[in-house]
């Protein structure tokens, strides 16, 4: 208030010096009193504005000044300049018609604005890098108004559970043309997450520069979403070169497992001596074994040991070689899930009954979504006992660490050379 009083005597005085004829005087009068009324535009308008809420959609509404309205309010300044020192009647018209247009633009964004209600809807199942489709919902409220050139953006970027920045939920925004009075408008964008992790969004945004773009009006509308990211679990290069590894390991350790005679067969590379049939092979000549019938041969443990040691959790590129570990265990849950398999999942704090794998990989995948490494732990492998299930163990201890017992029935992989 202050300085709005101090431009209006600067104001009176250059009309005065203007009558006198002095217009260097009237110049620098005139020119003052439209810089304190313009930093008060820009400075202490747009801080007030701020504040102004609207109570009944508890939201605020931020301005931001955009290129197209600081050139017209510079052309704002040099018109009136030009005003006041050729006293120009005309140019007295225009400046005011555009101080005009400036006071209506911000009376209908206001009204655009206002009465707009947002429902973002997410799915219930995101895999980092995969798209997914997020819907939008824009409901116009206004029993008669319409609303015109309406972008949603995530307010502020969305943070990941480790607490650091990551990007917002909707990325770049959805834009709306138009919202008839009373209905609603829906739209769908693909959205893309690069990483695991709990995303968090506190505020949308729904902004505005209808009708001359001289300000962007942000409606900062409180929607709470959190959306848990699961690992990737498309299948890599590496994984194809373990697959056929694995499930040669897996047959030959549920080959015979079974306590009823299935069939007497001839002997193949690869079958165990403790299978030979002697007396078959005696009557027949032949090396001849038994073959036995299979009990839950899908019954799988996945064992996950998130412990690095400190070697290893110092060495370059440490943390990338986790992530790779744990994208590398959900490719594993994933893959014993669409062949139906008997799974359960263990590390140290988390821990699966063994069920058929539709019934705990989502479980399994939201565990995996925020797990984190911790310091090296000898006893969690030692801890690990036979529960008939082939064990898949993903860890970083040495081999030379790793309890005799579980070499018999497990299949390692390291996590440094994954």
């Amino acid at each position: 208030m202050l300085a709005l009083s101090v431009a209006f005597l600067l104001a009176v005085y250059s009309d005065i010096l203007a009558h006198e004829g002095n217009v260097l005087g009237t110049a620098v009068a005139g020119s003052l009193a439209l810089g304190l009324a313009g930093f008060v535009a820009v400075t202490a308008v747009p801080y007030l504005a701020r504040r102004t809420s609207l109570g009944w959609l508890r939201a605020s509404i931020d301005y931001h000044l955009t290129r197209e309205g600081m050139v017209f309010i510079a052309s704002v300044l040099v018109l009136s300049i030009a005003a006041l020192n050729t006293g120009n009647n005309m140019l007295f018209l225009i400046v005011a018609t555009m101080l005009a247009a400036i006071l209506v633009s911000g009376v209908v964004s206001r009204m655009v604005l206002e009465g707009v209600e947002l429902d973002v809807l997410l799915p219930d199942h995101v895999f980092a890098r995969q798209p997914v489709l997020a819907r939008l919902r824009l409901k116009n409220r206004k029993r008669l108004a319409p609303s015109f050139s309406i972008a949603v953006v995530g307010d502020e970027r969305g943070r990941g559970s480790d607490g650091h920045p990551r990007d917002n939920i909707l990325g770049p925004g959805v834009y709306f043309p138009y919202v008839r009075s009373g209905s609603t408008v829906t739209q769908s964008v693909e959205v893309r997450f690069p990483r695991r992790g709990n995303y968090h969004q506190d505020h949308f945004g729904i902004s505005t520069r209808f009708p001359f773009g001289f300000l962007e009006k942000v409606l900062k509308v409180p929607a709470r979403r959190e959306l848990l990211v699961y690992p990737a679990v498309e299948p890599t290069e590496e994984f194809y070169e373990v697959l056929p590894l694995l499930s040669g390991e897996l047959e030959s350790y549920l080959r015979g497992r079974g306590h009823d005679l299935y069939t007497i067969r001839d002997y193949q590379p690869g079958d165990g001596a403790r299978f030979v049939d002697w007396k078959a092979s005696a009557h027949t000549g032949l090396l001849m074994v038994r073959e036995f019938t299979r009990e839950d041969e899908r019954r799988v443990q996945l064992v996950f040991d998130r412990a690095m040691p400190a070697a290893a959790a110092e060495a370059p590129k440490a943390g990338e070689r986790f992530e790779r570990a744990v994208e590398f265990c959900a490719a594993l849950a994933w893959h014993f899930y669409q062949i139906d398999s008997q799974l359960e999942f263990l590390s140290d704090d988390f821990q699966t009954p063994s069920a058929p794998a539709a019934e705990v990989v989502f479980d399994i995948l939201r565990y995996l979504a925020t797990v984190e490494a911790r310091p090296s732990q000898q006893d969690f492998l030692a801890a690990i006992g036979d529960t008939g299930s082939f064990k898949i163990i993903l860890t970083s201890a040495a081999p030379g660490s790793i309890p005799t017992h579980l070499w018999t029935c497990s299949y390692f992989l390291f996590l440094e050379r994954l």
